[in-house]
């Protein structure tokens, strides 16, 4: 797995930085490619391994990659502005409204969002019917049913009288974090006109566990090693899937998520390989 996924990465970031090489030179522009810079590219690697598994190549599932990777990042750029998260540190460097300003932030999140739209438009993608799709699937997992939900259950849990219980959390963080990775997971069958069933289940067990181990390193991690702050769910009183269930029950919780996951990959046998690792992979990094 760790051979394909450094080779994703170098496809994705040359995308990227190709996609915005022709924009306006300014502020905007390197603000933009600041924030799609470095990263796990795990939503990526999602993309391109679920691809492959139906025979689409990388060619073609290139664009979808990148465009997984723009959005994400502008929902980085948004969450870590001061009416969100108000974080000042995300992958080991300054965010980007404390590098530029706060304007510079929301303009370059909003043009990263466009940006993610017109990736999915690229001819290279091949049949105008799947690129359809892939716009539709993709504007519902972003959007107000979706990943945006997610951010704005976050955002009235922390002023709520009382706090979540473990089936909102999983509710709030199904949108949160999950939606953009089953999107990202079921791009192949999506591209192929396919069924999309077993990535499905695999997705969205390993959304859930990914925000568990998000959860845990921010208990558990160094921000030296993680890149962002730690200990700040605590600090603010919000429950996470470890305040609720304890370290030991949350690393638990993740393990089985992870056989699920790992269930719902059956039909492909062993061609499956990369994604088995990467489902273990999510709960076992430092960052």
């Amino acid at each position: 797995m760790d051979a394909r996924l450094s080779e994703v990465k170098a496809l994705v970031q040359q995308a990227l930085d190709q996609a915005m090489a022709g924009l306006p030179a300014g502020d905007l522009r390197d603000a933009m490619a600041y924030a799609v810079t470095g990263g796990k590219r795990i939503r990526a690697f999602l993309v391109m391994e679920s691809a492959r598994l139906h025979g689409i190549s990388d060619q073609a599932a290139l664009p979808v990659a990148a465009a997984v990777e723009a959005l994400h990042a502008y929902s980085l750029v948004h969450d870590d502005l001061p009416a969100m998260d108000d974080d000042d540190l995300r992958r080991g460097q300054p965010t980007v409204h404390v590098k530029w300003d706060e304007a510079t932030a929301i303009l370059a999140g909003d043009a990263l969002q466009s940006l993610a739209f017109e990736l999915l438009s690229a001819d290279q993608i091949g049949d105008p019917a799947a690129r359809i799709r892939l716009i539709a699937a993709f504007a519902q997992a972003v959007g107000a049913q979706g990943m945006v939900w997610g951010q704005a259950l976050d955002i009235a849990a922390e002023a709520a009288a009382e706090p979540l219980d473990l089936g909102a959390i999983t509710e709030l963080q199904d949108g949160k974090t999950g939606a953009l990775i089953r999107f990202a997971a079921t791009a192949g069958p999506l591209i192929a006109n396919a069924d999309s069933g077993p990535l499905d289940q695999y997705a969205g067990a390993l959304g859930l566990a990914f925000q568990i181990a998000d959860d845990i390193l921010d208990v558990t991690g160094n921000e030296d090693v993680t890149g962002k702050r730690v200990r700040k769910d605590d600090a603010a009183g919000k429950a996470t899937f470890v305040s609720l269930l304890g370290l030991d029950q949350a690393r638990a919780r993740a393990r089985s998520l992870v056989q699920q996951a790992e269930g719902g990959l059956s039909p492909y046998g062993e061609n499956a390989g990369n994604l088995r690792e990467l489902a273990r992979f999510v709960i076992e990094r430092d960052t």
